[in-house]
């Protein structure tokens, strides 16, 4: 069995060709998808300022093969996003993606000793 790594993934993009009930409806559920909204999920989560409504950026959590690396990690959670964003008819443009493995993440900590003496 190959090793499993845990990938946060911010998938970004803006919109295009949105219709007007889209428009409408995204202007609407604004306030549920602002800054407080940012979660890391397997579903992904959705958030976006509303004015203007340009920019969007989705936040997903990928659990894949070590081996296929960080850039399947960012494959699988742009897939994920186009098919959450045509499940809700919404409009958009090329999708671009960035990947941290947490498993191979640097954590620089402070030892209490170092922090005392500050």
């Amino acid at each position: 069995m190959s090793e499993q790594h845990t990938y946060r993934v911010i998938v970004r993009g803006t919109w295009d060709g949105l219709t007007d009930e889209a428009r409408a409806r995204l202007l609407a559920e604004a306030a549920d998808h602002g800054l407080t909204s940012m979660r890391f999920t397997e579903d992904g989560t959705l958030s976006y300022e509303p004015s203007p409504l340009k920019h969007f950026s989705m936040r997903y959590v990928v659990v894949s093969d070590a081996a296929d690396g960080e850039e399947m990690a960012g494959a699988i959670a742009e897939d994920r996003a186009e098919t959450a964003l045509r499940g809700l008819g919404h409009g958009f443009g090329e999708l671009r993606s960035t990947v941290t493995d947490l498993d191979t993440m640097k954590v620089n900590r402070k030892s209490a000793a170092r922090s005392s003496r500050r």
